[in-house]
């Protein structure tokens, strides 16, 4: 089996927690991921224990620039090189993830008359996995919103360190992981893996207020970014691998809206105040849509990310118990641990219907 999902970790975290879901069905199954030397993927594909084979990248333009002009070439040679892995781990299924590598793969698939499975876990679908939808009948996605043909929704796989996490069993054991005290309501502030300034300003600018109603809070600030905070009540790091420990320690989280983010999130019945970026075609905002409807969260615009703005909205929320068990449980109703799993089933019994006669 090859999965295809490169580039960014938007599209490699999907695929790696599908391919581990896949091995605790099958622990047989061979299982190949397809990348370019772009991106992450030769950092986070290897450290997951797969074995990875690079293609050339193929960026699809957004604009009609001269660079398109030399897209069908690049594709070709992709497409081609593809093929070859293809050939050489005798593939069974093509699964994609989107990204740079999704399209060739699932092309190469196409050429050979392999199943080709397609996994969207953006509301708004990529270039690459609009394409492939039109190849196959196997296509799955985060939620029913997400307009693609012949989509089913699934969720986002995710990590069994989230889908198995107890928040409330692992809260206190969590607290005493980051020096936070056991009592009393936690933020946690993150701007992802990167951090964001603005997420971080906003968050220390507003420490007075939330120590003065009795908030402890967790603030992540990214490895490029620095918080001052000489309150053992505020706690500042500057990344943190196990975030499912951040998570049980929380009670309500400031944070971007990736995909991966709003899924983990609504997975562990964390509810949120979502920040989208404010330079991605709104990608974020849609992502946050089913869990913002459904009351287990809050949008609040880049722009008018405050510390008056937490003053005024969040504090009110985070002194509230009731309240703040109300959007747990409203959020907890749109996860979709199980994503994992159910995904592989589906493309398991896709190779079986399609596997060769002997």
């Amino acid at each position: 089996m090859v999965v295809a999902g490169g580039h960014s970790a938007g599209h490699i975290e999907p695929a790696m927690n599908f391919a581990d879901a896949l091995r605790r069905l099958a622990p047989a199954a061979e299982i190949t991921a397809l990348g370019t030397v772009r991106g992450l993927d030769t950092t986070l594909i290897p450290a997951r224990g797969y074995p990875l084979e690079l293609i050339p990248p193929v960026p699809l333009p957004r604009k009609a620039t001269w660079a398109l002009l030399r897209t069908p070439a690049r594709l070709r040679d992709s497409i081609r090189t593809a093929g070859a892995v293809l050939d050489q781990v005798q593939a069974g299924v093509v699964v994609g993830f989107g990204g740079y590598v999704a399209a060739p793969a699932c092309l190469a698939a196409r050429q050979r008359r392999l199943p080709i499975v397609i996994h969207e876990a953006n509301i708004r679908p990529g270039a690459a996995n609009r394409m492939a939808a039109w190849m196959t009948p196997h296509v799955y996605t985060a939620s029913p919103d997400v307009r693609l043909k012949n989509g089913t929704a699934v969720g986002i796989p995710l990590r069994p360190a989230i889908t198995g996490l107890d928040r409330l069993a692992t809260r206190e054991a969590a607290r005493r992981r980051f020096g936070l005290d056991p009592d009393g309501p936690v933020l946690l502030v993150t701007g992802g893996s990167q951090g964001a300034t603005t997420i971080n300003a906003a968050a220390a600018g507003a420490a007075a207020a939330l120590r003065a109603a009795g908030v402890r809070v967790l603030h992540i600030t990214g490895p490029q970014h620095t918080v001052e905070a000489d309150d053992p009540s505020y706690v500042v790091l500057p990344f943190v691998d196990e975030m499912q420990y951040a998570y049980a320690a929380a009670d309500f989280a400031i944070c971007r809206s990736g995909a991966m983010t709003c899924a983990e999130l609504a997975a562990v019945g964390l509810p949120a105040a979502f920040v989208p970026l404010p330079d991605r075609g709104g990608e974020q905002r849609l992502n946050a849509g089913p869990v913002v409807s459904a009351g287990g969260a809050l949008l609040v615009d880049d722009a008018d990310l405050t510390p008056a703005w937490i003053e005024s909205a969040l504090l009110p929320i985070l002194t509230d118990p009731a309240r703040l068990a109300a959007m747990s449980a409203r959020a907890s109703a749109t996860g979709a641990p199980d994503a994992g799993i159910v995904l592989a089933r589906h493309v398991l019994a896709i190779a079986q219907r399609h596997r060769p006669a002997r």
